[in-house]
């Protein structure tokens, strides 16, 4: 690694859906992502790192701009290489300030109507609770409590 390719404040970050890519070899200060076993921050020279990511808000920090881009995450995972790089895949995502949280409330009171039902035990009982859990996690992002 020449340090051309990363400088001590910059990472490189590449972001990428199925169906996109939003970012490829961006550099950026940090990524704080909503992993599984808990929030944490990713910067230049982190340790290489694998993680699973739940349903939440992943943040970036680009160089020079006080307030980070977010972005709600339904999942994916974060793996972080030795050499100042990371990629994040993620089924799908979607800027926080473009969700509309009159939908995010309609989407979660269908998916509790649904799972309640639902048989016990059910494929559609499983989806309906996923459905839930996504548009909670969304619903929070955005400070809404669902219940």
């Amino acid at each position: 690694m020449s340090s051309v390719e990363t400088s001590s404040s910059t990472m490189t970050l590449n972001f990428s859906l199925p169906h996109e890519t939003l970012y490829n070899g961006a550099k950026v200060s940090q990524v704080i992502v909503p992993g599984a076993a808990g929030e944490y921050g990713i910067t230049a020279d982190h340790v290489p790192v694998v993680a699973q990511m739940k349903a939440g808000i992943l943040q970036i920090l680009h160089e020079g701009v006080s307030e980070p881009e977010k972005f709600f995450v339904s999942g994916g995972f974060s793996i972080t290489h030795e050499n100042s790089v990371t990629d994040i895949s993620c089924p799908e995502a979607v800027k926080l300030d473009d969700i509309d949280s009159t939908a995010v409330s309609s989407a979660f009171e269908a998916a509790k109507s649904n799972f309640a039902g639902s048989e016990a035990g059910s494929v559609a009982q499983a989806e309906a609770q996923i459905d839930m859990e996504v548009n909670k996690a969304m619903g929070s992002a955005l400070g809404m409590t669902l219940v």
